[in-house]
């Protein structure tokens, strides 16, 4: 199986690009929903090995389902979906099928049944069969590689950190290798990643399972799915719960998700200097709360200038853009403040912690190729290098944590391969049954894009909104009002009569 990290938002797994499009979108009635009585495709289970099984007992289900390679030819060439299953443990309660949307693009959820679905109620275990699943092209489904130079496999690479003085040269030569080398090794099925396909994938799941609706529990990029599908078809959805939410705007897809990191580092990073300037801490990095951030800021800047030398890491350098994106990974979650406290130490110090450790390389390459052609495909992105200088410049000024990262070019800036239909627009029709949950402060996926995803939905859903720190909400970051009321969602169909706010 393959390695998997706790991260989920955009591009945190390994992933790489994001994306803008002018294009008018299309709404659920353009996708057609398939028969209810469509005879499903034979699975053929048996008995998880590795991370999917996870020493877990009863040991989780696995099997493999063939769903198109272009739905647009049913009949022609097929992926395969590698799926996971631990069905519900009292079969007298049996609801139906609860789907373990992973967040990315690039992460996996097969191990999740095993894993974070052991979490949930007891209530909640008995009533649905938990469905874990790697999307199309990330192994051990069929997968996808765009053989990246090693060197563009490093976060602070496929994060467009601009050059010290702000220029973007190097960002938009990075976006254009990266580009060429997956259009020259990712094959035909690069072409055909993108959100909507995952969303046929899994109402092709739902209709091998035999099941003529389904409950979904997306996380981060797993939130965007899920909408999609619930707009795709709307009358397949039984109870969904949206977790940590990503911006549905139309127009840019996940580049708005990019953009939302400059808001959600303002939004978290208080509770960190918080944390790191409290007494007793023994990886405090100042006296007060307020002197952390100037810190930081003049700590990046000198790295900017003298970058620290750093064997066995990626760069072998400690530069002040291999700083700043050590502080977006570590303000995920509190319980990984340490990890940015402690290089912060050693390099006021001129020292450098051991080189952090790395999925095996053929890992990267994977997720990295399934992030891009994701995002890439999802929507056409501006191709002008000066959009971006005057973006980042913008960006730089109001929001100097993030350095003007959050608007810069990515990879599908130059990606060649126009979007082959526009995003799907998330809306207010179709029925009332989701519930979103959202820590108020989150990195990844910030209050204020979630907001916008409540918007999209109007009546249709409800949010809670949780008065907690980190990137994903339910029985993770959040607390145990939330947590009870999505519980009590997935188990009854009872959701707060109007949006919430949990203290």
């Amino acid at each position: 199986m393959p390695h998997t990290t706790r991260h989920t938002g955009v591009l945190t797994a390994v992933p790489a690009a994001v994306l803008v499009a002018l294009a008018p979108s299309f709404t659920a009635s353009a996708e057609p929903v398939p028969s209810p009585d469509s005879s499903p495709s034979a699975l053929s289970w048996e008995p998880c090995e590795g991370e999917a099984a996870e020493g877990a007992e009863p040991v989780p289900e696995c099997a493999t389902l063939p769903v198109p390679l272009d739905y647009a030819d049913p009949d022609g060439p097929v992926v395969s979906l590698a799926l996971s299953r631990l069905p519900a443990e009292d079969g007298r309660a049996r609801r139906g099928a609860l789907f373990l949307i992973p967040g990315g693009p690039g992460g996996s959820s097969l191990g999740d049944p095993a894993g974070k679905g052991r979490k949930l109620p007891q209530e909640v275990r008995d009533q649905y069969d938990l469905i874990g699943f790697a999307p199309r092209g990330l192994a051990p489904s069929t997968a996808v590689d765009c053989g990246l130079e090693h060197g563009d496999l490093a976060l602070s690479t496929l994060r467009p950190w601009p050059a010290p003085d702000g220029s973007v040269d190097g960002n938009t030569a990075t976006a254009q290798r990266v580009a060429d080398a997956c259009a020259r090794n990712g094959g035909e099925l690069i072409r055909h990643i993108g959100t909507a396909n995952n969303a046929r994938d899994l109402d092709r799941v739902r209709a091998a399972l035999g099941e003529r609706r389904i409950s979904a529990w997306g996380v981060s990029y797993g939130t965007y799915v899920g909408a999609v599908y619930r707009e795709m078809f709307p009358h397949r959805t039984d109870r969904i719960v949206l977790d940590s939410n990503d911006d549905p705007d139309p127009e840019r897809v996940a580049r708005a998700w990019l953009a939302g990191h400059e808001r959600g580092v303002e939004d978290v990073f208080p509770h960190f200097a918080a944390w790191a300037s409290k007494p007793g801490n023994p990886n405090r990095v100042a006296e007060t709360a307020a002197e952390v951030r100037p810190l930081f800021l003049r700590l990046a800047a000198r790295l900017d200038r003298e970058p620290i030398p750093w064997p066995g890491a990626n760069p072998e350098e400690l530069n002040g853009n291999v700083l700043r994106q050590t502080m977006l990974d570590s303000l995920y979650r509190p319980g990984s403040y340490p990890t940015l406290a402690k290089l912060m130490l050693a390099a006021r110090k001129g020292t450098v912690p051991p080189a952090p450790p790395t999925p095996p390389e053929a890992v990267l390459q994977n997720v990295a190729a399934v992030g891009a052609g994701t995002l890439c495909n999802d929507v056409a992105w501006p191709k002008s290098p000066a959009l971006y200088e005057k973006d980042v410049a913008e960006s730089r000024a109001a929001f100097p944590l993030t350095a003007g990262m959050p608007r810069n070019a990515m990879p599908c800036a130059a990606w060649p391969y126009p979007p082959r239909r526009a995003p799907v627009r998330i809306t207010d029709r179709g029925p009332s049954n989701v519930l979103l949950v959202q820590n108020e402060r989150d990195a990844a996926t910030p209050l204020a894009g979630a907001r916008k995803l409540r918007e999209a939905l109007g009546g249709r859903a409800v949010m809670v909104t949780v008065n907690s720190t980190g990137h994903g909400s339910y029985l993770a970051d959040g607390n145990a009002c939330g947590d009870a009321a999505v519980s009590r969602f997935l188990s009854t169909g009872e959701r707060p009569a109007r949006d919430t706010y949990c203290r």
